[in-house]
């Protein structure tokens, strides 16, 4: 039986100040290693972002979406489907979010300020998707290490290739208690250390919805 292969959590370096390769040169990596598809999840202005932060909004979300666009023009060629996400920080915590666009973000100035409750039911009201990335994490940059409510949540990255075996399964763990859509993903920056993450499906998925509808029906086969 067929298997598609699709990243959920990959960093370029034209936006992610700690990714250390480009957008083409993720996709051409990710081509070889038998990817289908990946969403690109480059750190949000409140994170470690790249971007001047004196740009108005519509220039640091422009900004945003550069890896994303340099992305899907690699994609393109290479026969690799790119999807546009987002890793939003509140306090070194992580959201991955999926399903909106750059529309979205230039009518919604400001956002970066936004609490986890106020962020999840924006997202939540119109149509998209977010999931706690490696939600036991330890690092000087994350003032405390915790799952935030599994209502204020989608999916939880269950696997995070960066993440230590206690960490993850710590998050395995707070999935399983609450019943939440489990999902993994590389969290890559570089081609150098790239490890093997993200999901499979057992059909090519159409569109980015069919990804986010998959995860939500547990629809998948986590790589892990």
């Amino acid at each position: 039986m067929a298997e598609f292969l699709y990243e959920t959590h990959m960093h370029t370096s034209e936006v992610s100040a700690c990714a250390a390769n480009s957008a083409k040169e993720q996709i051409k990596y990710y081509k070889i290693m038998g990817y289908t598809g990946v969403i690109v999840t480059d750190h949000f202005v409140n994170g470690n972002n790249g971007c001047d932060r004196n740009l108005s909004w519509n220039e640091k979300m422009h900004f945003m979406a550069s890896g994303y666009e340099n992305a899907k023009i690699a994609g393109d060629e290479l026969g690799v489907d790119v999807f546009f996400g987002w890793e939003f920080s509140i306090r070194g915590s992580d959201f991955l979010t999926y399903g909106l666009d750059l529309d979205f973000l230039l009518k919604h100035p400001g956002i970066d300020r936004m609490g986890i409750e106020k962020y999840s039911a924006t997202v939540r009201k119109h149509g998209g998707y977010i999931a706690q990335a490696h939600p036991f994490r330890e690092a000087f940059y994350i003032e405390k290490c915790y799952p935030v409510s599994a209502h204020l949540l989608d999916g939880i990255e269950v696997f995070n290739a960066m993440d230590s075996k206690t960490a993850n399964a710590k998050a395995l763990s707070f999935a399983e208690e609450y019943n939440l859509p489990k999902q993994s993903g590389s969290d890559s920056h570089s081609i150098g250390n790239y490890i093997y993450g993200g999901i499979k499906l057992r059909e090519r998925a159409q569109s980015f919805n069919d990804i986010i509808n998959a995860i939500k029906s547990r629809n998948i086969e986590l790589i892990m």
